[in-house]
């Protein structure tokens, strides 16, 4: 289905909510508004296989946008909105997109834009107020809010996170099937139905940014079903239980961060509310510790999912709340794909022994734009059809996953393997620690050594006193072998609201690369 459909049966719903406004749009101004913003692109000259960028914060805008290029066969890009000009410039080239929707909050960062990259054909603020750009909702005005003659199903094109070097635009062929046709209809929308029930009585919480692949893959999904979606204009722990009550939220999705903070809420901020409505919590984007996961139960009760994929999607691993209660850290069984779990040789490894996490498919369903290197260095060097995140990890014997790190930041010691996830996972549950992250740094006769670095709990000073007892309580929960040797500290990581945290900068200036960004 798409939101047009739903013109027919529940015209005046809402498809989505912003949280905080409460501002609303509904299936018809959805559908009306995305149609005059086609007519206004095919009038520009764009034809399917074309390419937008939207570059925002959340907005009910950023519906018309998507469903704009969907609805017209076009390849569109969704921009982290925390880059700098250089880095977001960069995706704009690389994409060869021929028209850009943003907002007012970032017409500093346009003016700098788009004086690198002149080429880009439609630009439009959804709100006015930036030079150079057509104001949105003039513009459409001008149009029809007929369906454009032939409307084919877009694609997206979104970008790799950058962790580990210069993003990628992850690119799929399109079907040709017409946007109406039930056989173009995409994975996500198969997932969220058949894995969490969603259905159209479902409305949806999105505390994270759309510019994100889940959050956007999610939300359109669910309007795709004819559910409600509501959007957070930002993630804050204690409205994001509000939320739940006040909306009646029957499904959500977050990613680990959010949990660590919400339990670190006082207590007064996390009763008196009825979630009784809440069925289906929803987690990804990182391996999500343990203990943290534990408590979530206990406040929210068994309705917590798990899945681990990339926007590739060149593999699905799925995990129920029995699977996770009866089989603690995993994150399940694959649904989409055949594991393999290989050596640095590309050699299978048995059952409990960590390696690169693979993924075959009867065909490689990406691949990365302007970077066939890229895609090939993705594949096994044996089998093309078996595909990697770059994900360290290992399988029990029932089948299940367990994550361990990303292969860029294991640490060898001494030739010994440590992987930080287990690290970060204990230090993350110690009452004055916000976030951390750990990774290895230099050592004259090991090679590398175990380093974590600490955001303190708002109020609390990180000095030496603490430093000491952060590596006693860590001392009480992990091998000696894998402590920090040293810990430093910062007043924040640089995570951003989708839960990625950039580890890469860190280590770098450990490694003497002061130059490293978010790219």
């Amino acid at each position: 289905m798409y939101p047009g459909h739903f013109v027919e049966t529940t015209p005046d719903k809402p498809a989505a909510i912003m949280a905080g406004s409460g501002e609303i749009l509904t299936y018809r101004q959805l559908d009306d508004r995305s149609n005059q913003l086609a007519q206004l692109l095919w009038a520009a000259g764009l034809r399917p296989g074309d390419h937008v960028s939207i570059f925002m914060e959340n907005s009910l805008r950023y519906f018309d946008c998507y469903w704009a290029a969907v609805r017209s066969g076009l390849y569109f890009t969704t921009i982290n909105r925390y880059l700098q000009p250089e880095e977001s410039a960069y995706i704009l080239e690389d994409s060869g997109s021929k028209a850009l929707f943003t907002s007012s909050n970032m017409a500093e960062l346009m003016a700098e834009v788009t004086e690198r990259v002149p080429g880009v054909e439609v630009l439009l603020s959804v709100d006015g107020g930036i030079d150079g750009f057509d104001d949105f909702e003039q513009a459409i005005a001008g149009f029809p809010a007929q369906p454009l003659e032939n409307q084919p199903r877009g694609e997206a094109m979104l970008y790799s996170s950058g962790t580990t070097g210069r993003p990628k635009g992850i690119k799929r062929p399109l079907t040709g099937l017409a946007v109406d046709d039930p056989d173009s209809v995409g994975g996500v929308v198969m997932l969220v139905s058949g894995l969490f029930g969603a259905d159209a009585d479902t409305v949806y919480l999105s505390p994270a940014p759309l510019y994100h692949s889940a959050p956007l893959g999610f939300t359109t999904s669910f309007q795709s079903l004819g559910a409600t979606t509501v959007i957070m204009e930002r993630f804050d722990a204690a409205e994001a239980l509000r939320y739940i009550d006040q909306f009646d939220i029957t499904h959500s999705q977050w990613v680990p961060t959010m949990f660590s903070r919400i339990l670190k809420l006082p207590q007064e901020q996390r009763e008196g509310y009825d979630w009784s409505s809440h069925k289906v919590a929803v987690h990804a984007a990182a391996p999500c510790p343990t203990e943290v996961k534990r408590q979530m139960f206990d406040l929210w009760g068994p309705i917590i999912y798990e899945y681990y994929a990339g926007t590739e999607v060149n593999g699905f691993v799925f995990c129920t709340p029995d699977d996770w209660l009866s089989h603690p850290g995993t994150v399940g069984k694959a649904i989409i794909g055949t594991i393999h779990i290989c050596d640095e040789m590309g050699n299978e490894l048995a059952n409990g022994e960590p390696g690169t996490i693979y993924f075959e498919r009867e065909e490689v369903p990406f691949e990365y734009h302007n970077d066939p290197e890229k895609t090939r260095s993705s594949q096994h060097p044996d089998h093309q059809l078996w595909s990697t995140l770059g994900d360290v990890g290992y399988v029990d014997d029932e089948g299940y996953l367990f994550l361990t790190e990303r292969k860029a930041f294991m640490i060898i010691a001494g030739g010994v393997n440590i992987y930080p996830q287990e690290i970060e996972d204990c230090l993350i549950m110690h009452p004055k620690v916000a976030d951390v992250a750990v990774f290895g740094v230099p050592n004259p006769d090991l090679g590398e050594e175990v380093k974590a670095v600490v955001q303190p709990e708002d109020g609390i000073e990180g000095n030496d006193e603490l430093a000491r007892e952060l590596l006693a309580y860590a001392a009480e929960h992990i091998a000696k072998f894998k402590l920090p040797r040293s810990l430093d500290f910062r007043d924040e990581l640089p995570r951003l609201p989708t839960g990625k945290l950039y580890k890469r900068i860190l280590r770098d200036e450990y490694w003497g690369d002061a130059d490293s960004k978010l790219v």
